[in-house]
């Protein structure tokens, strides 16, 4: 009978099967209520006495081995099947991953941000909630300023000297005052101004600026670099620089790019002329350079701003400003193969 019993745990320990049924059907063969495991208990009477130690320990080993081997085959097929419904047919084509969307301002952002890390320009940022220091005085723009009316500004109740930046200049300022030259940064960012919301304009949007500041830098330093920005961005390198006024540069100019007139849109968009503006620039005023500890009878600088909203609405011809804040996924959608 142990004979028996011995054999029988060679022939579990041997058993294998590759689905449940199979494994169902050893359980009940050794395990179930009228399985042989059963029938060799209801034997141990039977066997004599010195052999009953060594009789009840294999019958042990056998119920054991039994247990294991179930409890083996089930996880294992388990596995199996859990695998199976995570891969499936693996010949069946891929369902496509639903794309996500850049948003147009960051698509531009990265495109200015690109074009002038080429020529060595690194990136700046700093708060969006400004002091009046970095945000007008530094800036050749002290207290009473009639300039400071050119920029509807939104100022901290419970604190006059505190406000919503109303330009980047203000990153620049702090860049100036922690760096000495050459300095060669863009501060791309939010800034804020109290106007009225329309299709053209909004309170609040965003600005990249540049600066560039060493020794002996030229106005026509200026105008070389934007001439090569307007022809990596817009693929037109005819521009026009007119005389403006801005109180943080002396000379100060608006830049133009000649976008054409080739379609009905050109017209629109040029008001008839071909022209486009599409920024500020000009040479740093000295007295921004004091202010910010640089040696202003040593080094020289330019100076440059442009509005990304605008340029992301010129570039892939949206009709309103607001979209780019409405977030509305009709609209956001549109911009799901842009990188």
């Amino acid at each position: 009978m142990i004979d028996t019993l011995k054999e029988h745990i060679a022939a579990v320990e041997k058993f294998t099967a590759d689905n449940k049924e199979a494994v169902e059907t050893f359980r009940i063969k050794y395990l179930g209520k009228k399985g042989l495991l059963n029938d060799f208990f209801a034997e141990f009477k039977n066997v004599p006495n010195d052999q009953k130690k060594e009789f009840g320990q294999t019958i042990n080993q056998l119920k054991t081995a039994a247990t294991e081997k179930v409890n083996n085959l089930k996880s294992a097929l388990e596995n199996a099947t859990d695998e199976k419904g995570v891969y499936g047919d693996l010949t069946r084509p891929g369902e496509a991953l639903e794309l996500g969307a850049r948003h147009p301002i960051s698509i531009v952002k990265n495109q200015i941000i690109e074009i002038f890390s080429r020529i060595g320009f690194n990136v700046s940022e700093g708060p969006e909630i400004e002091d009046d220091w970095h945000n007008f005085t530094a800036l050749n723009l002290p207290e009473y300023h009639p300039a400071r009316d050119m920029q509807d500004t939104f100022f901290i109740q419970t604190d006059p000297d505190i406000l919503l930046r109303t330009h980047t200049s203000s990153v620049q300022v702090r860049y100036m005052e922690n760096n000495q030259p050459p300095i060669r940064t863009i501060s791309p960012g939010r800034v804020y101004r109290n106007e009225a919301i329309s299709a053209r304009s909004h309170c609040f949007f965003h600005q990249v600026e540049g600066l560039y500041i060493d020794t002996d830098v030229s106005f026509a330093d200026l105008k070389q670099t934007l001439q090569f920005f307007t022809q990596e961005l817009f693929g037109k390198s005819k521009i026009r620089l007119r005389p403006s006024y801005f109180p943080f540069t002396e000379p100060s100019a608006e830049v133009d790019v000649y976008w054409g007139l080739e379609t009905e849109t050109d017209y629109k968009m040029t008001k008839g002329t071909g022209w486009l503006e599409i920024m500020g620039c000009g040479m740093v005023d000295p007295n921004v350079l004091d202010n910010c500890g640089i040696d202003s009878k040593k080094y020289s600088g330019f100076a440059f701003g442009m509005g990304i909203d605008r340029i992301a609405l010129l570039l892939h011809q949206i009709s309103d400003i607001r979209l780019l804040s409405e977030n509305d996924i009709r609209f956001l959608e549109q911009f799901k193969s842009a990188l």
